[in-house]
């Protein structure tokens, strides 16, 4: 195969081609992964393999090759591909475009961790504890739904590890991996809460062994430790990098109002629709065709995403059910007042959609103690409305 050099590490090298990527490791290495050979903890790993094994979509003979083949043997073909040797190649799978890898590199003094990130999120992100659409039994694996996204890191530590320091940079790992979902505000596709990551994230983590005991391993990769820093910048980084080319999940893109209440089911269709019964034929009309810009605002998207904290903590028991409705009220007329451009008519908007909110049901079940039943739709369609009516008077 043509292989592309992407990086070289200090004891190994990132390639590339075509579907597949790989970090080839110089020399034994401790090595802990999902991989289903040779996954679990291994001495003898010296590939480490991410590809490409389907499209994200439709793509229902490869997804029924991989199920018949069952993953031992479908590994044993990924690295028949590549001309890998099965027993000392780590593999992992995803929809994920190779073309759209990250890495990135972080050091402190005379060790670096390098974090190599594919990564999409459409449809598949879960928080953990989330309803699971898989089971498993003694008759095998029932899928309930077909999912596409996947997070796969592989992480390469250039000094000598313990095996509990491996391990803890697992954790390490995968809570920077959650703090990179946390920043771009990705909304689980199976409850309300935010993605903590996927249901089908894989990793590769690697450091090398040192046979001649010249140099003791490092025996901690927790957060409080620098390693434990650089390998939580670097696979944040990377993680965000990935997601950037794979889904176009730029940090400022994502400051949308449906974005930020999205998981509660505002969504644009639904919003414009629930807007519409309050604007008049001309004023629904310039809306529509300026739809983007209005919901892309900033100040607009701060006071959505301050309904979103709010329902969030009621949710969780931070704030009493019985208070939502007038906090949700008043981030609303936040949020109109921003759109109209007129600050000093908070108290008015406050009040008018206080009134709107008891008259047209927005917000009211909130306020019956209910978290689970908070719906934002017809609230943030009525501050929307007013906003947009103040903006524009009719002439």
């Amino acid at each position: 195969m043509d292989w592309e050099l992407l990086a070289t590490l200090e004891t190994g090298r990132v390639r590339r081609a075509g579907r597949f990527v790989v970090v080839e490791l110089d020399g034994p290495h401790r090595v802990l992964s999902t991989s289903a050979r040779t996954g679990g903890e291994a001495l003898d790993v010296r590939l480490l393999v991410n590809h490409q094994s389907c499209e994200g979509a439709g793509h229902e003979a490869r997804a029924h090759l991989m199920l018949d083949e069952g993953p031992e043997r479908y590994h044993d073909r990924v690295c028949a591909e590549i001309g890998a040797a099965a027993a000392s190649t780590a593999v992992m799978g995803t929809a994920a475009n190779m073309h759209y890898v990250a890495v990135a590199r972080e050091r402190d003094v005379d060790v670096e961790a390098a974090a190599v990130v594919t990564a999409g999120v459409h449809s598949n992100a879960t928080c953990a504890g989330d309803p699971a659409r898989w089971r498993e039994s003694a008759e095998g694996v029932v899928r309930a739904a077909a999912v596409a996204g996947t997070i796969n890191t592989m992480l390469v530590v250039s000094r000598p590890l313990t095996a509990p320091a491996l391990a803890r940079a697992v954790m390490t790992m995968t809570e920077a991996k959650s703090a990179a979902l946390s920043r771009l505000a990705i909304p689980s596709g199976a409850s309300a809460d935010l993605a903590t990551g996927t249901g089908t994230d894989q990793y590769c983590v690697a450091a090398p062994i040192d046979a001649s005991g010249a140099a003791a391993p490092l025996t901690s990769t927790s957060p409080h430790m620098k390693l434990g820093e650089i390998i939580g910048v670097a696979v944040r980084r990377a993680t965000l990098e990935a997601l950037r080319w794979q889904n176009g999940l730029e940090a400022s893109y994502t400051r949308g109002v449906c974005h930020a209440l999205g998981r509660f089911g505002v969504t644009e269709t639904a919003l414009m629709t629930a807007v519409a019964p309050h604007l008049d034929a001309t004023a629904l009309e310039l809306l529509r065709r300026n739809q983007r810009a209005v919901l892309m605002e900033p100040l607009v998207t701060a006071a959505a995403y301050a309904m979103a904290s709010v329902i969030d903590r009621v949710r969780y028991g931070t704030l009493p059910a019985s208070v939502a409705a007038d906090a949700l009220v008043q981030q609303a007329a936040t949020l109109a007042i921003s759109l109209a451009a007129a600050p000093s008519r908070w108290s008015e908007f406050r009040a008018l959609l206080h009134h709107a909110a008891r008259v047209d049901g927005a917000a009211a079940d909130a306020g019956r103690g209910d978290a689970a039943t908070i719906d934002p739709l017809p609230l943030v369609a009525a501050a929307l409305a007013l906003g947009w009516r103040e903006k524009w008077p009719a002439p």
